[in-house]
C-alpha cells in the first residue's frame, strides 16, 4: 500500500473528471459531500435495463460502471462556485488493464488470486490522497502483488504528470 498526497489540486481535479485519465478504471464506490451528500454505489445493476441489453455483454462488460460513464454525473455533483467539502472514490482497475499488467511483469502472481487492485481517492477539505490496496481471493504473505500495483500506479501518476509527495 502507498499513499500519494496530490500537490497540484486543480490539475488533478482536471485530470479526474474532465479528461480520460482515470478511464482504465472502474468506479467501486463514490461520496461525494457539498449541499448534500451523495453515496453513489457502482454495482451495476442488470435488472434494469431491457432483456436485450442486460444479455449484451459489450454494453455492460463489467460488475462495476466504468469511470469514464460515471465521471459526467460525479463532476456536475462537484463544479460550482463552492468547494465539495469532501469525497472519495474507490476505483478498481480494470480486469483487462489488471491482466494486462500482470502479464507485462516479470512475476509469477496468478491473475485470478488477485481480485482488484484499488486506489482511494480522498478529498477532506484542503487536500486530496491517494492509496492503493489489492483485494485477494485468499490469504498469503507474498507482497508481489501489493508492491506491482504500488510502483505501477506511482508510475501511472508520474506518466499522466500528476505531481505528489509520498507520505
Amino acid at each position: 500500500m502507498v499513499t500519494c498526497r496530490i500537490t497540484e489540486l486543480k490539475k488533478f481535479m482536471a485530470s479526474l473528471l474532465a479528461s480520460d485519465c482515470f478511464d482504465s478504471f472502474l468506479l467501486k464506490e463514490a461520496s461525494i459531500v457539498t449541499y448534500n451528500a451523495f453515496l453513489i454505489d457502482g454495482q451495476v445493476r442488470r435488472e434494469f435495463y431491457p432483456k436485450e441489453e442486460r444479455d449484451d455483454p459489450g454494453l455492460h462488460p463489467y460488475e462495476l460502471s466504468q469511470w469514464k460513464d460515471m465521471r459526467p454525473l460525479c463532476f456536475s455533483l462537484i463544479k460550482g462556485t463552492n468547494t465539495p467539502l469532501s469525497f472519495k472514490f474507490i476505483l478498481h482497475l480494470t480486469p483487462d488493464a489488471a491482466e494486462s499488467m500482470i502479464s507485462k511483469s516479470d512475476t509469477a502472481i496468478s491473475p485470478g488470486f488477485v481480485r482488484s487492485f484499488v486506489v482511494t481517492i480522498r478529498y477532506d477539505g484542503s487536500s486530496i490522497t491517494c492509496t492503493t490496496g489489492v483485494s485477494l481471493s485468499g490469504f498469503t504473505l507474498d507482497k508481489t502483488a501489493e508492491t506491482l500495483w504500488d510502483k505501477t500506479f506511482v508510475r501511472f501518476l508520474s506518466k499522466k504528470e500528476i505531481r505528489f509527495d509520498p507520505m
